[in-house]
């Protein structure tokens, strides 16, 4: 069986995952123009930006960041190379977690070994992965701990998948949910939330018990909502949706570092473990993939019904001391303007209703989306 080392962090670090898709700047189709964009970066541009499965997608990297002003200063420079690329082949970056009526079966699959592996075990679950979501990773001190911390956020992602909704659209039509990505990605047998783990030994078990029995080919096919990152050392957060803009991304991005370092700081303290049930995430998933921001979701602790809006004011309140130890207290407190606003989904359809065109909600988000 493989050992999997965990490269510990002695600091919270942060690092962001963007998937962006490209599109054709006349049609505002969906376009497989990766090649060219990579052709097209400069030499030194390294790893920081990638494929995806999919060669509709480009995926932009951070480098390992102290802080959200970092992470921004990163992406800025980061999204200005690539949109002036962009302006140069005639296509736009669209910042959303579904298009809104491109096909699946008309995207081209990336070729590589892997990618071309991934489809042949998935088949049809894997070619219908035209989605694009935001991760965020952050640093913490031991494998235990990122097991623990899988276990405890898992009750927050509800509340992250309602900020971050941006998928109302599949095939050309309306799907009546908010996030119609995060029910694609279930489909995927090793999607969706995480499995409990009480430890990183039956974490490491669990993996090669999935690997040796060929249930997936390695680690790097686990898409949970959440899962322990061994090689950065990270709480990876998977299950947003792509926000509309680099500004709600930081937002979220301080979000996620903070909760990952409070439950960091709760477990070094002592706390009891506070047990929520699987079915009441469950519930409270499905009520923000359907709803969005005006989801009403179920206290954990209470067992109240209470709207996404009041969830994130209580989240903010008992962050706050944990976003001035990290410097993000302005990004954190906007995530409230977020939950008390039109998520990306509502923003998407009432575009639709004024113009009757789908390509118009592509024309006008690409256009209010760009940096420079």
């Amino acid at each position: 069986m493989s050992k999997f080392t965990f490269n510990s962090n002695d600091r919270p670090t942060l690092g962001i995952e963007l998937e962006l898709a490209l599109v054709d700047g006349k049609s505002m189709e969906l376009t497989s123009a990766i090649e060219d964009v990579l052709a097209a970066l400069p030499d030194n541009a390294g790893s920081a930006f990638k494929p995806e499965l999919m060669q509709c997608v480009i995926e932009i990297n951070t480098g390992i960041c102290n802080t959200v002003a970092d992470a921004e200063r990163d992406l800025r420079g980061k999204l200005q190379t690539i949109e002036i690329i962009a302006d140069q082949l005639g296509l736009r970056l669209w910042w959303g977690a579904t298009h809104p009526f491109s096909l699946w079966r008309e995207q081209q699959v990336t070729r590589n070994d892997r990618y071309e592996n991934l489809v042949n075990l998935l088949q049809e679950m894997a070619r219908r992965l035209v989605t694009f979501g935001l991760h965020v990773h952050v640093g913490v001190d031991s494998g235990d701990k990122a097991v623990m911390i899988c276990d405890r956020i898992m009750q927050h992602l509800p509340t992250l998948l309602a900020l971050t909704c941006s998928s109302p659209f599949w095939e050309n039509r309306s799907t009546g949910l908010q996030s119609h990505r995060s029910k694609v990605m279930e489909g995927l047998p090793t999607a969706g939330l995480p499995t409990l783990m009480r430890n990183w030994s039956e974490y490491v078990w669990l993996v090669n018990h999935m690997v040796d029995t060929g249930f997936i080919n390695t680690i790097r096919e686990i898409w949970w909502d959440v899962r322990p990152h061994h090689n950065f050392g990270t709480v990876e957060v998977r299950v947003c949706d792509m926000p509309g803009n680099l500004d709600e991304t930081l937002a979220i991005a301080a979000l996620v570092q903070c909760l990952v370092q409070a439950l960091s700081d709760e477990i070094d303290e002592g706390t009891y473990q506070h047990d929520c049930h699987p079915m009441m995430v469950r519930q409270n998933k499905w009520r923000a993939a359907r709803f969005g921001t005006q989801a009403q979701l179920v206290n954990s602790y209470t067992h109240e019904v209470q709207p996404a809006g009041k969830i994130v004011e209580s989240l903010i309140r008992w962050l706050l001391p944990t976003a001035e130890a990290l410097n993000c207290v302005d990004e954190l407190q906007r995530v409230q303007t977020i939950a008390n606003g039109p998520s990306w989904a509502d923003r998407q359809a009432t575009i639709l209703a004024e113009t009757g065109d789908r390509r118009e909600i592509v024309r006008r988000l690409t256009g209010e989306s760009r940096i420079t």
